[in-house]
């Protein structure tokens, strides 16, 4: 079954390597028949939040926040691609997702975190996981961290070790299965 699932990149830095597991990942799910717009905060220009798109009159929301939340109602589950910036969240990540609050709401998201060194970025993803169940996203119980994300994957997001398609195929096998059980559940109707 067909799911929309919008890859949320984090980082804005101007030689990121995140933008390669974003690919890897975006390249897997549409592999697998879903639909998976890369949602890429540097591209967005988003404004430091100031108002939640909720909080604009109708039709008056910046048109990049418009745009996310016509993407955002449609989806059926998130991937967060993360780096770890001093052992939190990057700030341009944070950013694009305070934007949005019910448009996250019984969907689940998976996190996909990374660094250039031997960790793969998940003291980050914790604090991560906390954020998403807070917006009503909450995490799948696996991550995918990625450790020496310039070695493990090419810049077009091509994996050049064995495991990590093994552990994204899993990874995303958790995914689907949350995200239809979740879509199944919407249809009849939400707690509120």
């Amino acid at each position: 079954m067909s799911l929309v699932c919008p890859v949320i990149l984090g980082s804005v830095r101007s030689d990121r390597q995140g933008l390669r597991a974003a690919r890897f990942l975006v390249g897997a799910l549409e592999a697998r028949g879903h639909e998976a717009p890369l949602v890429d905060p540097a591209a967005l220009k988003l404004p430091l939040l100031d108002r939640m798109y909720k909080e604009y009159p109708r039709g008056e929301a910046p048109e990049a926040l418009e745009t996310l939340a016509a993407l955002y109602g449609r989806a059926d589950a998130f991937v967060v691609v993360s780096a770890e910036y001093n052992h939190s969240i990057p700030p341009a990540l944070s950013n694009t997702l305070d934007h949005f609050l019910e448009e996250y709401f019984w969907r689940p998201s998976a996190i996909c975190c990374y660094s250039a060194g031997q960790y793969g970025g998940v003291r980050a993803a914790m604090q991560l996981r906390a954020m998403m169940a807070e917006l009503g996203a909450p995490s799948i119980p696996s991550l995918l961290p990625i450790p020496r994300i310039g070695k493990a994957l090419s810049e077009a997001g091509e994996p050049t070790e064995d495991w990590l398609p093994k552990a994204a195929n899993r990874f995303l096998d958790e995914l689907t299965w949350y995200a239809e059980a979740l879509r199944a559940q919407r249809r009849t109707g939400t707690p509120y």
